[in-house]
């Protein structure tokens, strides 16, 4: 197929191939289906040169500026692309931008990397009993989950500790403190998708509340999982009679300023069988020491020390205890990218530059080994602005041309598996489980989403009908784009690839 390179502005007008040449070439209107007319555009096939139809009914439809889109489209394997409109004009990507960021992790790192947690004890060990402290040192792990961080407690009792003494000391050393303190996309800093990185990161910093209504008709139930020790919860909920729908059903959520107590109040809908509420409250290091002393006490160990933060001593005699290693990163993207996991993105990031640059780990030298990767394959980035590897940013910026050469070199080179299936499948899996959903799209697509206020977009793969596979891109900057707009605008483009 041929070429098609766009300006919206003029096949814009396209609606259909009669109409729109005789509105652009009006002196011609009386002859624009002339033979000899037709001669002058020989070259190029006009069914070719537009924007797919379904694509510009929702242009036409939802009236998009012309500066507020770019569509990409190329055969894997092509010089040229099919489609390329706005391909050079740079726009926030959202979370489209983790297809770039997981591909030079995956590159750079190697598919089999992991991260280690280590864990020293200070102190004697004499019949089960550490006489001492225990210090845990993070190495950056993005995926320190529960069930890994009683695997690795279990480790520790095996290894002969079941009482400890002293205390639990936290060294986080690796990063440098800035990484937690980057600015945040709004100003709801208990949101999960806001959590900011930090060398010890357990179990993504996140509790899940769950609502339920009493039996009594009055009061309303609620669970904490993981149920933290170290934080409190003042339930001043109440029923009322109504279906189960509404922002957070009516549930206000306030933390005071030591940050180890939440308060719920409002009145909660009797119609609701189960509400949960996934949020951050405690900081990195006292959610680890929470979420460690409930798992050490349900293992049957004992422990009554306080928490600190401090590095490993410089002792070349001291060893770990217990290595835990972290799942490889092959696996570790596809919670990335599947779920556009936003801290374990930023994990990743600080990790390249740890790799490159070493520690402590900073956003500048993950942002470094990016440029870097993409200089080494002579990708053009000059346009591009890279915050923080995940797209949770206002000031992001790359161009689809950009974003087009990345897919097309993770397609093929030796990790292309790892990668595209990484990817959330079209109508099964991930963010676009409930898109596509129809016999022949559906499992046809790895497609990564993203979307932020007036952002949304979609970039990846389209494994066609007719066998042919295609580098898909449509990114959207418009005022609600991400309440409809964007998604329909990329379904359509998507669903149009399909059929080549």
């Amino acid at each position: 197929m041929q070429l098609i390179t766009t300006t919206p502005s003029f096949y814009g007008q396209m609606t259909n191939v009669r109409s729109g040449l005789c509105s652009i070439f009006a002196g011609l209107r009386k002859g624009c289906l002339a033979s000899g007319f037709m001669l002058i555009f020989s070259p190029i096939s006009l069914a070719q040169t537009a924007i797919p139809p379904a694509v510009q009914v929702v242009i036409n439809g939802h009236r998009l500026p012309e500066n507020t889109y770019t569509l990409y489209v190329k055969e894997v394997g092509h010089q040229t692309p099919l489609l390329a409109v706005n391909e050079h004009l740079p726009l926030n990507p959202a979370s489209t931008i983790k297809t770039l960021t997981t591909l030079a992790a995956l590159e750079l790192l190697g598919p089999t990397y992991t991260w280690k947690t280590d864990v020293y004890a200070l102190g004697e060990i004499s019949e089960g009993t550490l006489q001492g402290d225990l210090l845990i040192r993070g190495g950056g792990d993005p995926f320190l989950v529960e069930e890994h961080l009683r695997s690795l407690l279990k480790t520790l009792q095996r290894r002969g500790v079941n009482n400890i003494t002293g205390d639990l000391i936290i060294d986080a050393h690796l990063f440098h403190p800035s990484v937690s303190q980057e600015p945040l996309i709004d100003n709801d800093s208990r949101r999960a998708y806001n959590v900011l990185p930090h060398a010890l990161m357990v179990n993504f910093q996140t509790v899940n509340f769950y609502f339920y209504p009493h039996a009594n008709g009055r009061d309303v139930i609620i669970n904490a999982d993981p149920a933290l020790p170290n934080l409190a919860i003042v339930n001043q909920l109440s029923q009322r009679d109504a279906a189960c729908s509404g922002f957070q059903r009516g549930i206000r959520f306030d933390v005071d300023s030591a940050g180890n107590t939440v308060t719920f109040s409002g009145r909660f809908p009797s119609r609701c069988d189960e509400y949960v509420l996934a949020r951050s409250v405690l900081d990195a290091p006292a959610y680890a020491y929470g979420l460690f002393k409930q798992l050490w006490q349900e293992l049957g160990g004992e422990f009554n020390g306080s928490l600190r933060e401090k590095a490993l001593p410089s002792d070349p005699s001291l060893t770990p205890i217990v290595r835990h290693a972290s799942p490889p990163l092959a696996d570790v993207i596809k919670s990335i990218n599947k779920y556009s996991n936003n801290m374990m993105t930023r994990q990743l990031l600080l990790t390249m530059g740890l790799e490159r640059a070493g520690a402590p780990a900073t956003v500048e030298k993950g942002i470094e080994a990016l440029h870097a990767y993409l200089q080494t394959h002579n990708i053009d980035h000059s346009q591009m602005v890279m915050v923080n590897g995940s797209g949770l940013s206002r000031d992001v910026r790359l161009t689809s041309a950009m974003l087009g050469d990345v897919l097309e070199r993770g397609y093929q080179r030796p990790v292309m598996a790892e990668f595209v299936a990484s990817l959330p499948l079209s109508g099964m899996d991930g963010t676009m489980r409930t898109r596509l959903t129809r016999e022949g799209p559906a499992g046809s697509m790895h497609v990564k989403t993203g979307s932020l206020d007036n952002v949304a977009g979609v970039a990846g793969y389209v494994h066609a009908r007719s066998g042919k596979h295609y580098v898909v891109i449509a990114i959207l900057n418009h005022t609600a784009a991400d309440t409809g707009p964007g998604q329909e605008l990329a379904d359509a483009l998507l669903n149009w690839v399909w059929t080549q």
